[in-house]
């Protein structure tokens, strides 16, 4: 495939590094030289410096034979411009952008064929808030992951000792779980090392563990495998901007949120945005600010401004004070590393978890959904199976039967994911409804036409094999 990707920032840079791999043909346009020539030192792609909004870059860029016109500079206006552009002078048949501003956003006429012409918008900051808002509800989880509509939960939890799943072959998981709840470990991950679960595979003290189950259940089933943590009540923020704001915007109504900003304008900004969120002018690395703002009765430090260094020392501070649980965003890897096992629970890196909202895009096949793990190591997708016997390499076979590639586990098919189906009522007006039946999958579950397919690959070059076991062959109309 041919992609062009606009803007050579975080999020561009890991768009390009994650195609690229993928012998993809990429070509990045951005204005700063210095960025395209550290691309281009470590990554196999082809760059042009210049404005992306501007027809004569585009052409240069190669827009008339292009797939697809990823759109993610700084600006709003020329992802909007670039997009238009793309649609109409060059008929790119995708087009994706990368847009900040809710104007566009909450208006999805402005984004049709006749205007902007963008296919799907992105916006990494509501991206960042929805994934740390789910961290939030499960307060002991590595990450937390949905498929299906919701309708399938995917999380990670370490392993400690003690606790009813370690020791055990995963095969005895079952014991622990009501006749009626069903689970799956997806992958687990020890010393940084994927290792592929069988029946027999034992869990030791430690383990990066990948559990997935219905998601009515997930919380339940974690609740009997492992001890859980007490409900996240008191967060701190630190760090008021674009991020931090929207995070404190979706926590204010359920949590006590608390915000340190140290720009005074943006604190006054912060103030007038948020109704239920206290406002404290001040450095998030302030040993004394934050004893006496009490950060050892918080049960959650959120590190979420635009300087890495800042996040870690004020992340690390924050545990080192008494905090239970830090997360802290950090772009650059070897930080990320750097700091694993350390006194931050969770690093995210914004770019990893924005890149994965764009694969399912880039995808072959019908893939639906696309979520990247463990800093882009390896990916879980949800994948459409299409075709029938005579046409699909999966269709009507057991799981068992299929030649799958070793590091490819099939946790879950959602089945009649399309049909809504009335499971309560909340009152004598309002029904509560779930898309399709979950199916946990087993060696001897068969997939079904239709069928959505959690799959998880602990390496990411196994993505490619996986989608030519799903594509369908040429007699299928």
């Amino acid at each position: 495939m041919k992609v062009i990707i606009l803007g050579a920032g975080q999020v561009g840079a890991s768009v390009a590094e994650g195609l690229v791999s993928e012998e993809n043909d990429i070509t990045v346009v951005d204005f700063d030289p210095a960025r395209l020539a550290q691309l281009q030192d470590r990554l196999d792609l082809r760059t042009v410096l210049g404005d992306a909004a501007t027809p004569s870059v585009l052409r240069d860029a190669g827009a008339e034979d292009a797939d697809m016109i990823i759109a993610v500079t700084q600006s709003d206006q020329s992802n909007l411009v670039a997009c238009k552009l793309a649609h109409s002078v060059f008929n790119v048949p995708t087009r994706i952008a990368r847009l900040r501003s809710r104007d566009f956003l909450e208006d999805p006429a402005l984004l049709s064929a006749d205007n902007f012409a963008v296919d799907f918008a992105l916006c990494p900051e509501q991206v960042i808030t929805d994934y740390i808002r789910r961290l939030v509800e499960f307060p002991r989880a590595l990450q937390v992951l949905d498929f299906a509509r919701g309708r399938v939960s995917l999380v990670a939890v370490r392993a400690y000792e003690g606790g009813l799943l370690v020791g055990q072959p995963i095969k005895q998981m079952r014991e622990h779980l009501p006749p009626e709840m069903d689970a799956r470990i997806a992958a687990i991950f020890r010393r940084d090392q994927a290792i592929f679960p069988s029946g027999d595979t034992v869990i030791e003290t430690g383990d990066e563990v990948f559990l997935l189950a219905a998601a009515e259940n997930i919380r339940a089933v974690l609740n009997q495998l492992r001890r859980m943590a007490t409900p996240v009540q008191r967060i701190m923020i630190a760090g008021g901007g674009n991020i931090g704001m929207r995070v404190a915007k979706a926590l204010e109504k359920r949590y006590e949120v608390k915000i340190i900003e140290s720009r005074k304008e943006r604190a006054e900004l912060l103030a007038g945005a948020l109704d239920n969120s206290l406002i404290l002018l001040g450095d998030a690395t302030d040993e004394d600010l934050l004893e006496q703002e009490n950060i050892a009765e918080m049960d959650l430090f959120l590190a979420l401004t635009n300087d890495d260094e800042d996040n870690i020392m004020s992340g690390s501070l924050a545990k080192r004070l008494g905090c239970k649980r830090v997360v802290a965003l950090v772009n650059r890897r070897a930080y990320a590393e750097m700091i694993e096992g350390g006194p931050i629970d969770i690093s995210i890196s914004p770019a990893q978890v924005s890149i994965g909202t764009l694969l399912a895009h880039v995808r072959q096949g019908d893939v639906a959904e696309v979520h990247s793990l463990r800093r882009g190591a390896a990916e879980a997708l949800e994948i459409v199976a299409h075709g029938d016997a005579k046409t699909s390499k999966v269709i009507g076979k057991r799981i068992d039967q299929i030649d799958w590639p070793h590091g490819v586990t099939i946790a879950a098919m959602v089945r009649n994911c399309d049909k809504a189906v009335v499971v309560g009522q909340t009152d004598e007006w309002t029904a509560i409804t779930r898309y399709g039946e979950v199916v946990i999958a087993h060696h001897d579950t068969v997939i079904e036409a239709g069928d959505h397919v959690i799959v998880f690959c602990t390496r990411k070059k196994l993505v490619k094999k996986v989608e030519k076991l799903f594509q369908v062959g040429f007699h299928f109309l």
